[in-house]
């Protein structure tokens, strides 16, 4: 299978500084230009470095990398060999993704850089990056009655830009289950959680306006945030009072949490400091932002303190929620709860994205809601299996590394002893392994000694995981 990509335009630069901070610690033992080749893969494959970007001239790079010439022209070349790069005349080397990412190829060293380290290939790439669990048993079923649902809806344009009405009153009804009343009025559906995070960001940032977050955070959030032209400002995960001193001292007007089995480390917010965050909102004007994508996800039970909106009556409290991770990421379902007059802002922010979520989808998650509690213990149940099984793997083949085992949720925050984060992620990549890196989850790229590991693949795939782990970090603790 060709890894090929025909000729493209760069649409952005990356400096030869701002590679060098990207890469960070990307060494390895063996070839250096193996190493800087897989770093600048992982890189693409994480999203952190973006396709159509052209890399720094081999010579600029090599001066800030303290590298020879020859060496990044080999990892250039080794990058255009499995189709993550091409060369034009005038554009200089490009960064693209192919068609078959990710996939394992044994390198061929120029003569003289002595033997290679073995690569495995059984069975193709395994990815332990992405936090997404397959679909319940359930789900299918959902389907088949959304479709008995769907012809009462056939009859009209198909565009809801609020959400169905039936989907908003589903939502409204699971807070107010929860204890945070709820009218419809106060849901917006979107596509996906993610869609939901980007269209606050859109709405409630101005270009260069300080954004507080925890540091380390969902990935996707500080990209969504960055890109909506907020600058950043991370704290300590758990520590409110350094997220109220941030708050304070940057007068930020909005600040995102995941208070329940935070992504990327597990922890969830006592009752007391969920009491401290809502005291911000009045203090200083601030809006938070809740991401509860993972609160169904309580593997060891009763350890959610409660809603993170509390009585529902602070309008600058608000939350997201999701279907991707109760139910199936591929439903692209998602929903903001907060003020009436804030949810018709953010739905019409949204028409210039998608105008509205597919009606089917929406049906599907209407049903799954109803069903919830005949479905998540399972799910739960599962997942737990499967935390379990990756802890003990992990604890086993690297008795030295940090890996405690998260309440809930879908991911270890593992440190490794050493401030190797990328140059392990990059290894593993060239053992078809995909790893998140610690810097990709902050907004300054520090926790270079820590990477996330999901444990959604089944048991099989995780030991497979981890056999490829550990060669990859044979590789890197011999640098």
């Amino acid at each position: 299978m060709s890894l090929s990509a025909p000729p493209t335009t760069a649409v952005r630069h990356l400096s030869a500084a701002a590679a060098s901070r990207l890469l960070g610690a990307w060494h390895a033992s063996g070839p250096a230009y193996l190493a800087l080749a897989d770093a600048l893969r992982a890189a693409v494959l994480s999203g952190s470095l973006a396709p159509l970007t052209r890399l720094p001239s081999e010579r600029e790079l090599a001066r800030v990398l303290g590298l020879s010439r020859t060496t990044t022209s080999a990892a250039y070349d080794r990058l255009r060999e499995l189709g993550f790069a091409t060369s034009q005349v005038g554009s200089g080397t490009v960064a693209v993704l192919p068609r078959s990412a990710g996939l394992p190829v044994r390198p061929q060293a120029p003569a003289g850089d002595g033997p290679l380290p073995p690569l495995s290939d059984p069975s193709g790439p395994i990815e332990m990056s992405q936090a997404t669990p397959s679909a319940p048993d359930a789900l299918h079923a959902a389907y088949e009655r959304a479709l008995e649902m769907l012809p009462a809806y056939l009859g009209t344009g198909g565009y809801s830009h609020l959400g169905l009405d039936v989907l908003r009153e589903a939502v409204a009804q699971r807070y107010t289950d929860r204890g945070v009343p709820t009218s419809p009025d106060q849901v917006l559906v979107t596509t996906g959680g993610q869609q939901a995070i980007a269209l606050l960001a859109t709405t409630l940032v101005g270009r260069t306006e300080p954004v507080v977050v925890e540091s380390p955070t969902y990935y996707h959030a500080i990209e969504a945030l960055q890109r909506a032209g907020a600058r950043c400002v991370g704290v300590p995960v758990g520590d409110v009072e350094s997220l109220a001193s941030a708050v304070h001292r940057t007068r930020a007007r909005l600040a995102y949490l995941v208070p329940d089995f935070h992504n990327p480390t597990g922890r969830t917010l006592t009752a007391e400091d969920r009491e401290t965050v809502a005291h911000l909102t009045d203090r200083y004007g601030v809006t938070v932002v809740g991401d509860e994508t993972l609160t169904d996800l309580d593997l060891d039970g009763g350890t959610v303190p409660g809603p993170f909106c509390g009585d529902g009556t602070d309008n600058r409290l608000v939350s997201v929620g999701s279907a991707s991770k109760s139910f199936w990421g591929g439903l692209r379902i998602g929903w903001v709860r907060a003020d009436p007059q804030l949810v018709q802002r953010l739905a019409r922010t949204r028409q210039a994205l998608d105008i509205s979520t597919p009606v089917l989808e929406q049906l599907t998650v209407v049903e799954l809601l109803a069903r919830r509690d005949a479905i998540l213990p399972a799910r739960v149940a599962d997942l737990r299996e499967r935390r379990d099984h990756l802890v003990g793997l992990v604890r086993d083949r690297f008795p030295a590394w940090d890996a405690p085992s998260p309440a809930g949720g879908l991911c270890l925050w593992t440190g490794i002893g050493r401030p190797a984060g990328q140059a392990l992620a990059a290894a593993a990549v060239a053992e078809g392994l995909r790893i998140g890196a610690g810097p990709q989850f902050t907004p300054d790229g520090s926790a270079q000694d820590r990477i996330r590991l999901v444990y959604t693949g089944s048991p099989e795939t995780l030991t497979d995981a981890v056999d490829r782990l550990e060669r990859a970090w044979r590789r890197v603790a011999g640098a």
